[in-house]
């Protein structure tokens, strides 16, 4: 039976408590005691920087030790930050579903959604002609990503377990695959080329994937491969 309450998909609360709690605590330990961790690595011969070392090592001073601690513990809130950032945050209501990640959000109407299902750590919903209407990289633990499919189904979204029911449809792709389109063919080609690019390749290869979604194709990636079908 569906729910009209929301069901949310991310960082529960105990592990935000870790995360705000944990890594400010180890930073502020860290900054109070980093004038004896430097003071410990300058002597190592083998320890490279030594003299900027020597000087932290010289920073004892109360003062010095006061504001090595309230940076480190302002850098462990950063981080934590951070990390909250960039995990996958899902909301799944009656209506629809939000994706969030880094500031960016993906909206899918529940009138839109033919199937769901997982593909590796990645969650992919489908419409009624096979198209991707998202594909997201969820970030839980095994144990935790047992529950997702529950998540779906109790608001009434069709669940496929066996995976993507249009799967035995991926070719992978060949430079200038004479069955595809020209335009195609050069989308994938720039594809191929983002990856390893960091942060600014995984922006242009999901750039590159809506665009193929708009000319009527969807892509997989595999260990920097791409797999490509047509949709229905």
């Amino acid at each position: 039976m569906s729910t009209d309450t929301a069901t949310v998909i991310g960082h529960s609360t105990s592990d935000k408590a870790v995360l705000f709690g944990g890594l400010p605590l180890a930073g502020a330990a860290f900054g109070f005691f980093l004038p004896l961790i430097a003071d410990w690595a300058a002597g190592q011969k083998w320890v490279p920087f030594r003299r900027p070392l020597e000087l932290i090592a010289s920073w004892d001073s109360w003062w010095a030790v006061i504001a090595c601690t309230a940076a480190g513990l302002i850098a462990g809130v950063v981080l934590a930050g951070m990390a909250l950032e960039d995990t996958l945050r899902v909301t799944i209501t009656n209506s629809g579903i939000e994706f969030l990640k880094n500031q960016r959000t993906v909206r899918v109407r529940r009138e839109q959604v033919a199937v769901v299902f997982l593909d590796g750590r990645e969650i992919v919903v489908q419409d009624t002609s096979s198209r991707e209407l998202a594909r997201e990289r969820h970030d839980q633990l095994k144990s935790a990503a047992q529950q997702i499919p529950a998540a779906f189904r109790g608001h009434g979204y069709p669940w496929s377990e066996a995976g993507d029911p249009h799967g035995d449809k991926f070719r992978r792709w060949v430079e200038d695959d004479p069955e595809l389109p020209p335009t195609v063919n050069a989308v994938l080609r720039a594809r191929s080329k983002a990856f390893g690019q960091g942060d600014k390749g995984k922006a242009d290869l999901r750039e590159l994937r809506d665009e193929l979604g708009k000319l009527g194709y969807v892509v997989r990636d595999n260990n920097k491969s791409q797999y490509w079908r047509a949709v229905a």
